[in-house]
């Protein structure tokens, strides 16, 4: 319902609105594009450059759909056309993108759940990109698999069939590495 409001008041030139839109998807946004990027810097001007989008064109686009499923769809085709205009393979530092610690876990328990992240998002890197944009709007976007192929333009089996192939990828190398620590 804020949602509804907020593009109410956006579509009305409301400053404020544009602050708490801002405010409210801003890390998540931020999170989806490095995971698309593998670049926190890149994802950030790519979060930049939606909000610029919405600010300019608000009074010109209806938003049928959910305020948070629409800027994860602007970020996402500004990821892809970002990758299409250069290949980065740098890998995501997730202090970069702010980890939030449980406050119930002690410092080695926050070390060793940060370091599982950081090699979550090395194995989701090595995906090809339709995949990991897949396994990554599913996932952290929140996103149905019906939005992600109208988002691809491709068929819902497609879009299922690229996400099971990534999560068997992850699988597997998450498999070979506790294999060779096994074996050590």
């Amino acid at each position: 319902m804020e949602d509804k409001w907020l593009i109410y008041e956006l579509n009305s030139g409301s400053k404020e609105a544009l602050c708490r839109i801002y405010e409210k998807y801003r890390d998540d946004l931020v999170r989806i594009a490095a995971g698309l990027l593998n670049n926190v810097s890149a994802a950030e001007d790519v979060v930049q450059e939606v909000f610029l989008n919405l600010v300019h064109s608000a009074d010109k686009y209806k938003i049928r759909t959910s305020l948070k499923g629409y800027l994860i769809t602007c970020v996402a085709n500004r990821a892809r056309n970002s990758n299409r205009g250069k290949c980065l393979q740098s890998f995501v530092c997730l202090d970069d993108v702010t980890t939030v610690a449980a406050a119930d876990k002690a410092p080695d328990q926050c070390i060793a759940c940060d370091e599982e992240y950081q090699q979550l998002y090395e194995a989701i890197a090595q995906l090809p990109y339709e995949q990991k944009e897949v396994v990554i709007l599913h996932v952290q976007g929140k996103m149905k698999f019906r939005e992600i192929a109208k988002l691809q333009s491709t068929p819902i089996k497609t879009t299922l069939s690229r996400y099971n192939y990534g999560l068997n990828k992850l699988r597997s190398m998450f498999n070979s590495e506790v294999k060779n620590e096994i074996s050590r």
